[in-house]
């Protein structure tokens, strides 16, 4: 495994004395209580209080302000305390801690927070079955379809709520620098492989005024497709071709200049990858360009964003389909390659750490 300078150091040497290695084991094993304490401390609203207090506040005034009582407050506080998000000053006042504040206020961390515990955590009971098996034995809390994207339209509402926050959260700020790629060229038909709700399709029509895309998705993703664009600028140059893209007997409509695959083949294991490409390419002329966007984890500029998608990954294993994953860049060229394409151009730094792989026929 080919890792760039950013990351070899960190992941191929030991970085911590043995006290701050069995820190971190001891912080693992109570993991699933650390999380529980930071979401309780950000949703009573206490780091908020601590951040807006002169100085900071005792147990009995946060207890005050948040309508607590002082005995869950204490529980709250000393574990944080401990895991580091809160400091204690002299006069028994807490403040919030640099941690602290960016569990308060970084959005990436809300988005993933929301995700791991409206979607994930219940689930996670089950990944050792869903290693097991190869099977996504988590999302039984749910529901009994084969994969969470069957599901999708029938989730609680506050799973899909959290669940299409975070797909949307990661995809969306790359879409300005997608549209510069995708577009150089002036393409007139663009095929949206696992287009969603059509937030992509919908940036493109309405930034260009002449471009007509096709989404090719399930056909009760392309209803809410419909719901999502029914009304909005484009909306009529904006079509739908419900399918089953894993089914290896689904062709790929021809015609198109741009085949456009964003945060999709993830969704995917290798082996089902290099079938959807190699149909892809069966679909494409000479002159067609096919777009990989994906949040590769060694390809990432800061370790935190490694960290954050291979974690990521064990969703994929316990909830969503049992067999895909957060890809290495080696393991999506492989896939491209076998499926008869070849690599133009890997546009890197798109938007919170996209790649985008520009692929022709070879």
């Amino acid at each position: 495994m080919n890792l760039p300078p950013s990351l070899a150091k960190r992941y191929t040497k030991e970085t911590l004395t043995a006290m701050q290695a069995q820190r971190a084991a001891h912080e693992i094993s109570q993991g699933p209580v650390v999380f529980q304490v930071s979401r309780l401390m950000v949703k009573f609203g206490i780091l908020q209080q601590l951040i807006d207090s002169d100085g900071g506040l005792t147990i009995a005034e946060i207890a005050e302000k948040t309508n607590l009582s002082e005995y869950a407050v204490k529980i709250l506080i000393e574990a944080s305390l401990c895991i580091g998000t809160v400091l204690c000053r002299d006069d028994d006042k807490f403040v919030c801690s640099k941690m602290g504040w960016f569990l308060q206020n970084d959005t990436a961390v809300k988005v993933d927070m929301d995700f791991n515990h409206d979607v994930n955590y219940l689930g996670m009971f089950h990944l050792e079955e869903a290693l097991l098996n190869g099977k996504p034995e988590g999302l039984r809390v749910f529901g009994s379809w084969a994969t969470i994207y069957e599901g999708l339209s029938s989730l609680p509402r506050k799973v899909q709520e959290s669940w299409f926050g975070f797909d949307h959260f990661y995809s969306d700020g790359a879409f300005e620098e997608a549209f510069g790629i995708v577009f150089a060229d002036k393409p007139h038909k663009l095929l949206d492989v696992g287009g969603n709700t059509g937030k992509w399709a919908l940036y493109c029509v309405s930034h260009d005024d002449k471009v007509e895309i096709t989404v090719m998705d399930l056909p009760q993703q392309i209803e809410l497709l419909k719901k999502n664009t029914a009304g909005k600028r484009g909306a009529d140059r904006i079509h739908g071709h419900g399918c089953n893209i894993l089914d290896s007997d689904t062709a790929f409509p021809t015609g198109f200049d741009v085949i456009w695959l964003s945060q999709f083949l993830d969704c995917f294991s290798e082996t089902e990858i290099t079938n959807i490409l190699s149909r892809a390419r069966l679909s494409m002329s000479k002159h067609t360009k096919l777009y990989i966007m994906e949040t590769l984890w060694d390809r990432q500029r800061f370790e935190t964003a490694s960290y954050i998608l291979t974690q990521t990954s064990v969703y994929f294993a316990a909830m969503a389909n049992g067999n895909s994953k957060m890809y290495h860049s080696e393991d999506m060229i492989r896939c491209v390659e076998r499926a008869g394409l070849t690599i133009e151009k890997i546009h890197d730094g798109v938007g919170a750490g996209h790649s985008i792989l520009q692929c022709v026929v070879k």
